[in-house]
């Protein structure tokens, strides 16, 4: 049984991963920027989970870093201990979108890579203290290569990857487990009214692959699978061919 605080666990894919951890019984702690809908989705969670499942919400905004620590440490507290913890909170704009609004470019740039690195670093910290545990975070294939759709929302996971790297080379032997989620096209809110690419994944199936990936501390994991070979291929385009085509 894992104890697990789940950042970004109201909505998308957060929702799916926490289903899928108190549908076999995982003690999990709902992190949410509003308590009101974090709580809506602890009901939810106990309603699906094994009888006597436990569920908690805490309030936690991935745009205040100031209060990382003291909701990681009322998650450990309200379950006793903590041995895992999951981000999938993040933001998403077009590219088209991130270059008429700097404001908003900003704001994606900081959440999603500065902002969520520091929680993890907050995470880290706390893991350690506890004798180590298991740090899992989403970036995104967007950072595998520059494309032109993604170059700024690229470029942010681009360097959340890079870190969760280097917590995997320097902390893994101190027991702390990095797992790097690099998720497709998944058709969540944060894609709706994109058109989906052919290897579109479900949110469900995706979290089980995750959960999966937590349970055997694989530091890399494509979801849906498809994508790593796809990214290969494209990691291995040069970039004269990368300039003439629009993924």
């Amino acid at each position: 049984m894992r104890h697990v605080a789940v950042l970004g666990a109201t909505k998308g894919m957060g929702r799916s991963v926490a289903r899928a951890l108190v549908e076999r019984g995982d003690a999990v702690v709902v992190m949410g920027r509003s308590l009101d809908e974090a709580e809506r989705s602890v009901q939810d969670l106990l309603a699906r989970g094994v009888p006597g499942s436990k569920v908690v919400a805490v309030e936690c905004d991935l745009e205040k870093p100031e209060g990382f620590r003291r909701a990681l440490d009322e998650a450990a507290q309200a379950l006793g201990t903590l041995d895992t913890v999951v981000v999938t909170a993040g933001i998403f704009a077009t590219q088209d979108q991130l270059e008429e609004d700097p404001a908003l470019a900003a704001k994606v740039l900081t959440v999603d890579f500065s902002n969520t690195v520091l929680f993890c670093e907050e995470a880290r910290k706390l893991l350690l203290g506890r004798g180590g545990g298991t740090l899992c975070v989403f970036s995104s294939v967007a950072g595998d290569r520059g494309r032109k759709p993604v170059v700024l929302y690229g470029a942010a996971k681009a360097g959340l990857s890079a870190y969760l790297e280097g917590l995997d080379h320097k902390f893994r032997a101190q027991g702390l487990v990095t797992v790097c989620v690099k998720p497709g096209f998944v058709k969540t809110g944060m894609t709706e009214g994109l058109k989906p690419p052919p290897f579109a994944g479900d949110p469900d199936d995706v979290a089980r692959v995750v959960v999966q990936a937590i349970d055997d501390g694989t530091p890399v994991v494509y979801a849906p699978g498809v994508w790593r070979a796809v990214m290969t291929a494209i990691r291995a385009m040069p970039r004269f061919v990368m300039r003439r085509v629009g993924f």
